[in-house]
């Protein structure tokens, strides 16, 4: 097994400032993201963050609940500082802000929707560029390229700091041409995809003179808190997610009926909630797996782990992705995962450390599950080591900080 890449000491001529510019932050599902603005501190990277607003949901984690604490939030009552900086914009850079309009207007008229949606874009550019030239941000990144990355982009057409974006999906590359992502690219210093697959998508949606702007960076975990145990052989299967319709947890009460006689002790432990959740109840009582099936809400991380280290293997039978951090998670954990065939899941998961059926097929689902649930005590432990490998070696948020470090750095120093 290699071994976690060892932080190193920054040189003092190359520290930078960077601002993390989010939607709503912190949330559940965005763990990856804090590790992410930690690892990049612990590095020499000095970040500030801030977002559009807080999550609307009850935070779970006390990490994330600190980092909330840490988080300064653009719309949040704040209305009249956002019109107080529009003005002191409109006299004192009249000419940047009409090239932020501009755009502003390229952005709705593409996205064919939602005027007073594109104009607080512009009030919340406005006062972040103000904000960060005072903070002296020296560059922006935001995660998902959707309002934040929008709001970067308006902020450095007012002539604030250059701005980069990760693309995660699914939802993102379903409507590249609604959310202007040429133009995103276009003025971006980089873009960073979380996988190949992501890559290709971002490909798609843009020109070739931006695909020398892309590049890939993975996702990371901060592996010292993954500690792999023997698997304990059990029925027990955990899926973490929210319940949404591109998680396939509808098919996941199907498919344990059709298992059930053969695994008397099996049992699935959903993690999370979410719009679905009435519908999912409602599957569960028609296949009559109650009695199987444990909902245990939103968890923290601690908690999460937990689970994935009692359970025999990680069961997220998706419909959309872009590549789970979760599977990440289990592997770490030395726990195999049954999942799906679709986005970037095929590129960390195979038959050596994984069991993958077509999305949607629920035969096909009850198969994987099966042949899981019958493997030898010799096979899990293999699959284990080989799932723990995998994410060692390409999910440690250290090297991934590291790779980002290094594209802040270049894109502050004046470097082609």
């Amino acid at each position: 097994m290699p071994p976690a890449p060892r932080r190193t000491t920054p040189s003092r001529a190359d520290l930078v400032k960077i601002a993390y510019l989010l939607n709503s932050y912190p949330m559940t599902s965005t763990t990856f993201i804090r590790r992410e603005i930690e690892a990049l501190v612990a590095d020499g990277v000095d970040v500030v963050r801030f977002a559009a607003r807080p999550w609307g949901e009850k935070l779970v984690d006390p990490l994330d609940i600190a980092e909330q604490q840490r988080t300064r939030y653009l719309l949040a009552g704040n209305l009249p500082n956002l019109f107080l900086a529009f003005v002191r914009e409109l006299v004192a850079n009249p000419l940047g802000l009409a090239r932020a309009l501009a755009t502003a207007f390229a952005l709705w008229r593409n996205a064919r929707s939602g005027v007073g949606r594109h104009a607080a874009y512009v009030l919340q550019a406005v006062y972040f560029k103000q904000q960060a030239r005072r903070e002296g941000v020296a560059h922006v990144h935001a995660h998902f390229a959707t309002n934040a990355t929008a709001i970067a982009l308006l902020s450095h057409r007012l002539g604030g700091p250059g701005y980069s974006f990760t693309a995660h999906g699914p939802d993102e590359f379903e409507n590249t041409d609604r959310l202007s992502f040429d133009l995103k690219l276009r003025h971006a210093a980089f873009i960073a995809a979380i996988s190949a697959f992501g890559r290709v998508q971002l490909v798609r949606a843009s020109r070739w003179d931006h695909w020398s702007k892309i590049a890939i960076v993975h996702c990371g975990l901060s592996i010292p808190d993954f500690q792999p145990t023997p698997n304990p052989g059990n029925q027990v299967l955990v899926n973490v997610a929210r319940f949404n319709s591109q998680k396939g947890l509808l098919l996941i009460p199907a498919a344990l009926a059709a298992v059930k006689d053969e695994f008397p002790g099996l049992k699935v432990v959903l993690i999370g909630d979410g719009e679905e959740r009435a519908r999912l109840e409602a599957e569960v009582a028609r296949h009559g797996v109650a009695g199987m099936i444990e909902l245990r809400g939103w968890q923290s991380n601690v908690e999460v782990r937990r689970a994935l280290a009692e359970s025999r293997g990680l069961l997220l039978p998706s419909f959309a992705e872009g590549l789970p951090v979760v599977i990440m998670e289990a592997f770490a954990l030395g726990r195999p995962v049954i999942s799906t065939y679709i986005a970037g899941i095929p590129e960390l998961v195979d038959a050596s450390c994984g069991w993958l059926a077509p999305a949607g097929d629920v035969q096909a689902l009850a198969a994987a599950m099966r042949d899981a649930l019958g493997a030898s005590p010799e096979r899990l432990a293999a699959m284990g080591e080989e799932g723990r490998r995998r994410s060692v070696a390409r999910h440690d948020v250290v090297g991934s900080a590291r790779q980002l470090r290094a594209l802040f750095v270049k894109m502050t120093s004046g470097a082609p």
